[in-house]
């Protein structure tokens, strides 16, 4: 729909930049958090989704209100015994807010303690969707370097000095401890230990990130830091988007009431979708437990065919560690690929990447580093694509072809 109204003198300054127009998803898409449909369990959701709304659909006609405005009180109930089972965390039903999605409750957390000017400190390389939304709130971010078992606490220390040193108490310290976003290493338990030690000398909050932690290869995870603070200062945010269904929109925030209180002041939306929440409890509740572990097995052999295929594509020239769990990799090119441009010769060519530094607080560190998400395409997509991509950095950046004695890599 076009219009002859001239909107644009009413647009108030520090909107973000206009959205472009849908054109629908690349022909080889590893972009965004999407997961594998084929193991979406349907048959279960139908038969959730049918016991829900024959039992309390007419429970739809008001807002939830039954429940109170934290949400669907079996879902909470749900939470409180996963959260304790997989996570250590310890809470109530009290102390659970349902949202719509992770990213309302980064929305939520980020309104209640940011303002202008404020300073946070990140993971170098982190969610693009949690620094997009801090650079249009205008507040200062500190990256700190990551290695192969996440935030390092050296560095996180000194920032830590450096900043009350000239006066500055960050507003919290966000970390995505398990299965980090993009580079999907798990922080160990003693490192967990040494930043909460941190963040209490300080008075610093812990933001923690756990959206990715039930798709941990080896079933196995460290406690959450939430679990391990003894001061109450961890804000804790999970999700069923990655678990069972990203469009589902159904996320959740552990936080003390304190801080819970403010954020239902500032939740505007009447309360997240209840049908989505009746579904995941009814759900949850009998198949939580046996849906993940066949998920994460379906995950780790897509992560081989990506890895298999960069090899066979790239050899040597692209460089990753392999993540523990999750649905992306992390991958180095080249110093001249420049993926900025390489995001766009790609998506030219019907491939789709994320590049490097809208997932960093360095640019020039990420300059030549992509996302690629490997859920959602095929085994047979996910060699095609790689393929396709290969051919543009050979054809746009001079990457040398894979040659024949590169040996290929476990």
């Amino acid at each position: 729909m076009t219009s002859s109204f001239d909107f644009a003198p009413l647009f108030p300054a520090g909107l973000p930049a206009p959205s472009a127009r849908w054109t629908g998803l690349a022909k080889y898409s590893f972009v965004g958090g999407n997961n594998d449909s084929e193991q979406l369990p349907l048959e279960g959701l139908i038969e959730a989704t049918t016991s829900a709304l024959q039992r309390e659909g007419r429970s739809l006609a008001t807002y939830g209100l039954a429940h109170g405005p934290q949400g669907y009180l079996p879902l909470r109930e749900f939470l409180v015994t996963k959260l304790k089972r997989d996570a250590g965390i310890n809470c109530t039903v009290d102390d659970l807010l349902i949202v719509s999605g992770s990213l309302q409750a980064l929305d939520l957390v980020n309104a209640t303690l940011l303002t202008r000017g404020d300073t946070v400190i990140f993971e170098q390389d982190s969610y693009q969707g949690s620094l997009t939304r801090l650079a249009r709130l205008g507040v200062n971010v500190a990256g700190v370097p990551l290695d192969k078992d996440g935030m390092r606490m050296d560095v996180l220390a000194a920032t830590l000095a450096d900043l009350k040193s000239r006066g500055i108490r960050p507003k919290y310290i966000y970390t995505i401890p398990t299965v980090q976003n993009p580079t999907g290493s798990i922080m160990p338990e003693s490192r967990r230990t040494e930043l909460v030690r941190l963040a209490t000398e300080y008075g610093v909050p812990v933001f923690e990130d756990d959206c990715y932690a039930d798709l941990v290869w080896s079933g196995q995870r460290p406690p959450a830091i939430h679990a391990m603070s003894e001061s109450g200062g961890v804000i804790h945010i999970g999700s069923f988007s990655k678990s069972i269904a990203p469009a589902l929109r159904v996320g959740f925030i552990v936080a003390p009431w304190e801080v819970m209180s403010r954020m239902l002041a500032l939740k505007t939306d009447a309360g997240s979708g209840a049908l989505e929440q009746m579904v995941l409890a009814a759900y949850c509740k009998p198949h939580f437990a046996s849906h993940v572990p066949a998920l994460t097995r379906a995950l780790r052999t897509k992560l081989d065919t990506l890895m298999e295929a960069l090899n066979e594509q790239f050899g040597t020239a692209a460089e990753f560690e392999e993540p523990k769990g999750g649905i992306f990799l992390w991958v180095k090119l080249p110093e001249q690929v420049d993926t900025l441009k390489l995001y766009q010769a790609a998506l030219a060519a019907g491939v789709s990447i994320n590049p490097g530094p809208e997932w960093s607080t360095d640019k020039s560190h990420s300059r030549s580093r992509l996302r690629l998400c490997f859920a959602s395409p095929t085994h047979q997509q996910i060699r095609e694509g790689v393929a396709v991509l290969a051919e543009v950095c050979r054809k746009e950046f001079g990457v040398p072809a894979r040659s024949a004695n590169v040996e290929k890599r476990a």
